[in-house]
């Protein structure tokens, strides 16, 4: 067997669409998007299954053992986003502007006064 491919007989489209509706119901859109909450292969995450790995994954979805998307990770990633934001507008409105100038001129940017 090739590296990637799958071990058995192919999933049936009627699989692969309700594990698709499954996977929305549990708050993801797309088979890629569950691909590293749910530790799909690179192949699955395209919506290539076996008949033997949509039904394992359909059952963990019915029993409950995957929940629906946590979204906390999403929302303390754009809090620290967020904060490096703010630490480089301050650190950077410390620099003199003559500084920058020359900064900026030495990587190939032009520069001129904003007008009066």
């Amino acid at each position: 067997m090739a590296f990637g491919q799958q071990s058995g007989p192919p999933a049936s489209k009627k699989q692969v669409s309700y594990l698709e509706s499954l996977l929305k119901d549990a708050g993801f859109a797309s088979f890629r998007e569950a691909r590293h909450p749910l530790d799909l292969t690179q192949r699955q995450a395209g919506g290539k299954f076996s008949k033997r790995e949509a039904s394992d994954l359909i059952d963990k979805l019915l029993s409950g053992e995957i929940d629906s998307v946590d979204l906390s990770d999403n929302a303390a990633a754009e809090a620290a986003t967020g904060k490096l934001r703010a630490q480089r507008d301050e650190l950077v409105a410390g620099f003199p502007a003559d500084v920058m100038v020359e900064e900026l001129e030495r990587r190939g940017w032009i520069c001129k006064p904003p007008p009066e």
